[in-house]
């Protein structure tokens, strides 16, 4: 299979080959940044839900809060 996919010729492009090639790049790119900020996204949520956690298990045993919370409106 792999020598078969080895001995198959390439498209010839000629002058459209750099365009995707920088298509394809461009493409990675933004899928690489897309993937970042998912990443960022759920650690911001895995980290609030931990704290909402300990803060409950706080209050369930009685002890005083470290902070006050805000009233949602």
């Amino acid at each position: 299979m792999i020598a078969l996919i080895a001995a198959a010729p390439a498209l010839p492009l000629h002058k459209a080959g750099k365009y995707v090639a920088g298509a394809y790049i461009v493409f990675v790119a933004l899928l690489l940044i897309y993937v970042t900020i998912m990443a960022v996204r759920l650690a911001r949520a895995e980290r609030e839900l931990t704290e909402l956690g300990h803060e409950l298990a706080n209050r369930q045993a009685g002890e005083p809060q470290d902070r006050e919370l805000e009233p949602v409106p």
